[in-house]
């Protein structure tokens, strides 16, 4: 019991007083106990969420270690010859780079959206420039970036345009 226990125990306090007193004192139980529910159930919560962002977040590294191997076998389906593009073997490739695909997006890896956008170093890196018109405009991916759930996976590597460089200001 809390302070004062003893004296509404005590004969010389009258019966309401005590009631009013263990009234009181249960109430305080009853507060502390909703507290101590509210921060369990938010503590089951927090711990879900991250078992749940752990178990997503799991296959990061393993997606990042297929990557290279996905785009050796996007620039291959890319470079067959057109006289034996209708091949059945051919045909078979091309349909295991587009399942690898589809298997990428259903574990919730998307591509880094890149030609044509500004570049954004956060989701590119740019290992090469060109003159353009517009500074700062992707105009080609050289790799493909992708993302796990939002979180990037791994960069786009892209060529970026920079001003050209004006002629007539040294004249």
């Amino acid at each position: 019991m809390t302070e004062g226990a003893d004296e509404t125990l005590s004969p010389e306090v009258s019966l309401e007083e005590r009631i009013g007193y263990l009234e009181k004192e249960a109430e305080e139980y009853k507060d502390l106990l909703q507290r101590v529910q509210a921060d369990f159930s938010n503590y089951k919560k927090r711990v879900d969420d991250e078992r749940s962002e752990q178990a997503k977040m799991a296959n990061a590294c393993l997606i990042q270690n297929l990557l290279p191997i996905i785009d050796d076998l996007k620039h291959a389906v890319a470079a067959i010859p057109s006289e034996i593009a209708n091949s059945d073997w051919v045909q078979g490739i091309a349909l295991i780079e587009h399942k690898l695909g589809e298997i990428l997006r259903q574990e919730g890896v998307c591509r880094v959206e890149a030609e044509g956008e500004d570049f954004d170093p956060w989701e590119h890196e740019a290992v090469m420039t060109e003159d353009g018109e517009e500074e700062g405009k992707i105009v080609h991916v050289l790799q493909e970036g992708y993302k796990l759930y939002g979180k990037l996976l791994r960069p786009a590597r892209v060529v970026v345009t920079k001003r050209k460089a004006d002629e007539d200001k040294e004249d």
